[in-house]
């Protein structure tokens, strides 16, 4: 038998809509000892049933729910169910964009919390974030196995949260390919060809999420100068080329990343003598434009991740009205900005209100053309607004009022 958990007075109300998560000050007693990850009974203060969860003794977020419904199991039919489900949710935006690197599991919006699962052509790669989804790990593997046979699977399970979660960080191969050093496969999206390499790349090997955002930017790039900051292993600058850029002036601080990056060009067959790869620290070499006085046509700003915390979030707001401030200055009249925020914590209004003060120091006017946001097979379950993390705008950048 389950153990059992009982909520304090009102603390039900979230999860009467649905939402996943229950906070250790939520409990207000636990009847039988529930290990690490196993599934729990969850009651209000009245006894009435609410939800399974996943028991995480270490974490603030003490249950992370599986199923409202009191009859479902949580057992390997239930994963088999929702893999297939997620799948098939997605299988129009796969056909649509000629996808062969796609999300597949993203944690709480597909009902499978702490659960990131990314396909890359015929490689999954997995991340286990939750003492839940620790604990189910073999259902997953094996419903995984089912619904893609052939496939291999590699666990990137090495991110920061496990810790909260009182566990270990783990990566590897989870199946046996022939072989074990190659972790690089090569995806496709809206007829462009990507390098990825799982074992090495950020999160799961690349950014999947940007992916309508690299779309976005090749619309406008036509004609254009364009300077790619934080530009990865290049795939803002693929969309770019591809679709007529004059120039692109790729910007990373690793020297790794850049290698990739002129591989996927390469790839692609792209005209290698307008673009370029330059290996500097963003805020200091767009300083040194503005001293040169350096102009282009566009620039995106796609920043890693500045808000870990709540306590972080006064400190990253200076660090994207700073950049923001700087990337105006360069633009030509009329030029087209492309900014990101992927902090979950970054709220959007916020981000606007960053936005707009940049453009006040930098003695700018910005128009907003257009808001971007992660890709589509990264979904935002209504029932759980904390999915909606990436936040682009694209402004059109003029002189002063």
């Amino acid at each position: 038998m389950s153990a059992q958990i009982f909520l304090n007075p009102s603390r039900e109300k979230s999860l009467l809509r649905k939402h996943p998560w229950v906070f250790s000050k939520a409990i207000k007693q636990i009847k039988g000892k529930p290990g690490i990850g196993e599934t729990v009974d969850i009651f209000d203060n009245k006894g009435n049933w609410l939800a399974k969860g996943a028991y995480s003794p270490a974490s603030q977020i003490r249950i992370r729910v599986w199923s409202f419904d009191k009859n479902e199991q949580i057992d390997q039919a239930f994963f088999d169910k929702k893999l297939a489900n997620a799948k098939a949710r997605r299988q129009f935006f796969i056909e649509q964009g000629g996808l062969t690197g796609y999300r597949l599991i993203a944690g709480e919006s597909d009902g499978l919390p702490g659960v990131t699962i990314d396909c890359y052509d015929n490689l999954l790669v997995c991340q286990l974030l939750s003492a839940g989804a620790d604990f189910q790990r073999l259902a997953i593997i094996n419903g995984l196995k089912a619904l893609y046979p052939g496939y291999h699977i590699y666990e990137r399970s090495d991110v920061d949260v496990r810790k909260k979660e009182g566990l270990e960080p783990v990566t590897g191969w989870l199946t046996s390919p022939d072989n074990p050093e190659d972790t690089s496969r090569v995806i496709s999206e809206y007829g462009i060809d990507i390098k990825v390499d799982v074992a090495a790349g950020h999160k799961t090997g690349f950014y999947l999420d940007q992916r309508e955002s690299r779309a976005a930017a090749g619309r406008y790039a036509k004609g254009k100068d364009i300077l790619n900051c934080f530009s990865y292993t290049g795939t803002f600058s693929l969309h770019c080329a591809k679709n007529g850029a004059k120039s692109v002036t790729n910007v990373d601080v690793s020297e790794q990343a850049l290698n990739l990056a002129k591989e996927n060009h390469l790839l692609n067959e792209l005209d290698g003598e307008h673009i370029q790869f330059v290996k500097a620290d963003v805020f200091k070499l767009l300083r040194t434009y503005r001293e040169q006085g350096k102009q282009f046509d566009m620039i995106i700003l796609d920043p890693p991740k500045f808000v870990e915390s709540k306590a972080q979030l006064t400190g990253a707001c200076r660090g994207y009205k700073d950049i923001n401030m700087l990337a105006m200055q360069l633009l030509k009249p009329g030029g087209i900005l492309l900014t990101f925020s992927c902090s979950g914590l970054m709220e959007a209004n916020l981000f606007q209100k960053v936005v707009s003060d940049a453009a006040l120091d930098a003695n700018k006017q910005a128009f907003i053309v257009e808001r971007l946001q992660q890709a589509p097979d990264h979904p935002i379950a209504a029932n759980y607004p904390e999915g909606y993390y990436l936040k682009g705008l694209v402004c059109q950048v003029n002189q002063s009022f």
